[in-house]
Order: C-alpha cells, then structure tokens, then sequence
C-alpha cells in the first residue's frame, strides 16, 4: 500500500469474494491543505475523496450532504455513514482513512462494512 501524496486516480470495490466490484475516479488528500479543504465550496464530486491520514471529518460549510466510509489500515470498511451539512463526525478509533463521497454513491458501489478497497494513484498533483 505504501504512502501516498496529493493527486488523482481510482478506487476499487472488492465484494464478498475480494474480486473487483466497481472502479470509481478517487482524488487523495494527503497533505494537511488537502485535507483541511476536503470538498469545502464544491457543489458536487465525480467519484470519492480520500483523506489520509484521518479517523474523523465534520461537514459545517459544506454544500451537500455526504456519504463517508471510514477505512482501517488494511483499507477494509469499518463504518458508513450520510451526514447532512453541519455535523461533526466521531472519531473512529480503528480508522486510519476516510472516503467521502456524494450522498448515495457508496450504496451504489456496493460499499458496506467489511467490504475492501483498492487506491491507484495514476497522477499526482492535487
């Protein structure tokens, strides 16, 4: 798995059976600009935001609401949340990484608890 940094890429959906579910375009946060900004000021996103290192996000000044899976270090699905604008997220001890997402889309990727995932960096420069 190894570090990542700031950029672009996709993210895998593994089911049940560790085969590949659904791709989706990912964008990585790493850096702590990155991950301060988050989806701050967008009206939508193609795809999921993973901010890593984090175990918590809030969505005050957010426009939409959103879905969020909080990851272990092994990327397997601890937690799926929907938080409307204006919340404050727990902190999810066991959580290393957070993906966000457009509320309704992980449901649609099949992204449970206990599902794995995948993280390809293709480009990086957030």
């Amino acid at each position: 798995m190894g570090r990542w940094r700031d950029g672009y890429g996709g993210l895998t959906v593994k089911g049940a059976d560790g085969e590949p579910r659904t791709r989706v375009p990912l964008e990585v946060a790493t850096s702590y600009r990155a991950r301060t900004k988050g989806l701050l000021g967008r009206d939508s996103l193609d795809g999921a935001l993973l901010l890593s290192p984090a175990n918590s996000v809030h969505t005050f000044r957010m426009r939409m609401p959103i879905d969020v899976a909080y990851l272990d270090r092994r990327l397997r699905v601890i937690a799926v949340r929907t938080m409307p604008p204006g919340r404050l997220g727990l902190p999810r001890l066991r959580a290393r990484h957070v993906l966000e997402a457009e509320a309704g889309a992980m449901e649609g990727w099949g992204l449970r608890v206990g599902a794995r995932v995948e993280v390809e960096v293709e480009r990086e420069g957030a």
